[in-house]
């Protein structure tokens, strides 16, 4: 792989005398499928669907450390909260260097596969063995357990960002249609949510977690780790390898080669910005519930097996939803959509703190409300930025996806692994007492408050301050539409010597 020299994939030079202030247009490989003007044509089937296969296998990395990780360092490994906040943080932190780092590896790669999929290939071999290595290390406890448990998460982050941020930035390279990439971000998040279902639910029975006070088993959480890791491979194997019939329907030049100077780039696209910024603040919310799901199934429902019930509720209504809200965002725009999502999520969220005084039924239900807005709120914002990505490549004429989605999944991860971070700190704020697999000690008073309301305060403030920037996101349908009619594609050959492996 050699940085792109422009093989059968270049843009016209920028007219000088333009006008209107853009960059020239950009040239896109001719399709049999697209009709002579060059308007936007359906992706295949397969395509959608392989793609979407994509997030089954990253939901996993996702969801199971999210889910597991910081219980299992403070609950069976004996690791103080803080020490295990901070193994659960710092991997992630590394995501704001190697996210764009591959992001702008990607946007300079030239290979017959294409610019994203070498590198996805790369993620897919190499991302399962360091998870099951996460939990399936030696029988370390306390500090050198942390030490252990947080090299392999920081090995398997580095395989994350090298298939995630390239698999992110297809959509904006495969289609210019906006609805187009909606229909994909839904099959997307519909596999996202099988895997958070399917992993959040069996994660915690395979670790060993029995439904009395079992916190799990040091074989339970190996078995688990190598399981899931076997499933992850498969999903990503699926993306990488049915992708291989979509076209790059966008390809313009690559843009800078500095990524500081890309990172610069990103913050002048105000649309992703404030994207950007919505999403950061959810995700925090966001890693600060799922870190806190089997401290809250333990102490607050009674029940450590509660976890795959719980888990149950929120992505079963979400799959059954996902149809809803592509309409909803088809027929009133994605912004208002993402807003109704995100106000969905804070009702449930809300609702929870009266969860140690109501039925676990109850609870459940309102877990079932949060997985309606949850499914709105993972769908709509992964359409947009392939909106805003897109209309960078149609104004500048520079194949910059790359980045973008580098900053993105670098602000998601770190935001996830801050959540986790914060919750971990208020456990050692209210006093919560570590334990091993075979000693299980009773908590205060003050520690079950913060379970509490670690796993449903927190994220709700948070929640009410992503607002204002999703308000604040401009780049509506007719804007696209404008766009795309001032910047029409231009059919060129396909380049010569791009097929599939």
């Amino acid at each position: 792989m050699v940085p792109a020299e422009g093989t059968g994939a270049t843009t016209s030079a920028p007219d000088s005398s333009d006008t209107s202030g853009q960059a020239g247009r950009i040239t896109a490989d001719a399709q049999p499928e697209a009709p002579p003007d060059g308007a936007p044509s359906a992706l295949p089937g397969v395509v959608r669907i392989g793609y979407g296969l994509g997030s089954f296998g990253t939901g996993i990395f996702g969801a199971v450390p999210g889910l597991l990780l910081l219980y299992y360092l403070t609950d069976v490994l004996g690791v103080t909260p803080l020490v295990a906040g901070v193994v659960v943080f710092l991997p992630k932190a590394w995501d704001a260097v190697a996210n764009p780092y591959a992001g702008s590896l990607s946007d300079r790669t030239d290979h017959r596969w294409g610019p994203r999929r070498p590198w996805m290939l790369g993620g897919a071999l190499t991302l399962p063995f360091f998870f099951a290595a996460m939990f399936a290390g030696p029988p370390l406890t306390g500090n050198w357990a942390a030490l252990y448990v947080g090299g392999m998460y920081l090995l398997a982050a580095t395989a994350f960002a090298a298939f995630q941020v390239p698999y992110i930035a297809m959509p904006a390279e495969i289609t210019t249609d906006h609805h187009e990439r909606t229909r994909m971000m839904a099959w997307r998040v519909a596999f996202l949510s099988f895997a958070i279902m399917l992993s959040g639910g069996i994660a915690p029975l395979i670790a060993g977690h029995s439904g009395d006070d079992d916190p799990g088993t040091l074989n339970g959480y190996r078995v688990m780790g190598v399981a899931l890791g076997v499933l992850l491979m498969a999903g990503m194997l699926a993306a990488f390898f049915t992708t291989a019939r979509a076209r790059t329907v966008v390809r313009a030049e690559a843009g800078e080669r500095s990524i500081l100077k890309q990172l610069a780039v990103a913050r002048t696209n105000r649309s992703f910005m404030n994207l950007f910024g919505m999403y950061v603040i959810q995700a925090v919310g966001a890693g600060s519930m799922l870190a806190g799901v089997q401290y809250f199934s333990t102490y607050v429902l009674d029940d450590p097996s509660a976890t795959t019930w719980l888990f149950a509720a929120l992505v079963l209504p979400s799959i059954v939803v996902m149809p809803l809200w592509s309409r909803a965002a088809l027929r009133f725009g994605k912004r208002a959509a993402a807003f109704a999502a995100s106000c969905c999520f804070l009702v449930a969220a809300l609702l929870m703190t009266s969860a140690d005084h109501v039925p676990a039924g109850v609870v459940y239900g309102i877990t079932g409300i949060a997985g309606i807005g949850y499914a709105g709120m993972q769908m709509l914002p992964m359409s947009m930025i392939g909106d805003a990505v897109a209309a960078d490549a149609m104004v500048t004429g520079k194949r910059r996806a790359g980045v973008f989605t580098g900053v993105w999944t670098a602000g998601e991860m770190l935001g996830l692994a801050l959540g986790a971070g914060i919750f971990a700190l208020v456990l050692q704020v209210t006093g919560f007492v570590s334990s091993d697999a075979d000693h299980r000690v009773p908590q205060p008073d003050a520690a079950l408050s913060g379970v509490l309301f670690g796993f449903t305060l927190l994220p709700a403030v948070l929640l009410v301050l992503s607002m204002p920037f999703i308000l604040r996101y401009d780049l509506t349908e007719e804007k696209l539409a404008d766009l795309r009619e001032r910047h029409t594609p231009v059919p060129a050959p396909r380049a010569a010597g791009e097929d599939t492996p």
